[in-house]
């Protein structure tokens, strides 16, 4: 089957466009863009991630207009991300020297350092919790696994980290497995200048740089069934 293209009147475009404003005007409470940024705050990164710029604050508003589609947030950051001007640009970094929130490797059982779990509800039954619906005066209070309250903003960030017993520092399986030849040396194969997806029409075979960030900016789900059918040797 494939894919049609048809044309279409301007008043009906219009009027479909104000079918979905009067959806979403079902006589609640509006929510606000910062109740989306600071209470969806992984739906804001996964719409900053496949839209490529980070920007908070747009991609909470990106969400609203959306009506909580992330694709269509997506696609709506991306059209704002190519009117703004290049001021900068971002120099490479070591990721050996990064903060750690959460490290979990599914190809391989022991990695140095350990398997950090961090924030996730991974291991969970994934059942509802109708308690959410009850409030709690408008601050969440969690318990820690010695039953003990835990505010959820007090969560301890990188700057108190370092500041106290320093950021932990992992190595990387890649190094491992150089160190023993299965991959190539990190040198080899760099590029002058990173290819750039937001400028130059992709082309095959494309380079590096270009592939990690086509990856970068994929639709979510999509990258997950790319990384398990790989895995599972797949397509390969």
């Amino acid at each position: 089957m494939g894919y049609v293209l048809v044309k279409g009147g301007g008043e009906a475009i219009k009027n479909a466009e104000a079918l979905v404003g009067s959806m979403r005007s079902d006589g609640s409470d509006a929510v606000t863009t910062a109740q989306v940024k600071g209470r969806m705050r992984l739906a804001v990164d996964q719409v900053m991630g496949e839209g490529g710029l980070y920007a908070p604050d747009i991609a909470a508003l990106a969400i609203r207009q959306a009506d909580g589609d992330l694709i269509e947030a997506s696609f709506l950051v991306r059209a704002y991300r190519s009117t703004l001007p290049r001021t900068g640009y971002s120099e490479n970094l070591d990721t050996r020297d990064m903060f750690v929130l959460r490290r979990i490797s599914s190809a391989f059982k022991d990695i140095p350092g350990g398997q950090v779990l961090g924030p996730t509800i991974d291991y969970t039954q994934r059942l509802i919790d109708f308690e959410e619906n009850e409030g709690n005066g408008g601050e969440d209070v969690y318990k820690n696994a010695d039953g003990e309250a835990d505010g959820g903003a007090d969560v301890e960030g990188p700057e108190s980290a370092a500041e106290g017993t320093g950021i932990p520092k992992f190595s990387k399986v890649a190094d491992l497995l150089r160190g023993e030849g299965v991959l190539e040396d990190a040198s080899a194969g760099i590029e002058d200048e990173p290819f750039d997806i937001t400028r130059e029409s992709l082309r095959f075979p494309a380079p590096r740089s270009a592939r990690l960030q086509a990856l970068a900016r994929g639709e979510t789900g999509a990258m997950l069934a790319f990384a398990y059918s790989s895995l599972r040797g797949y397509g390969s």
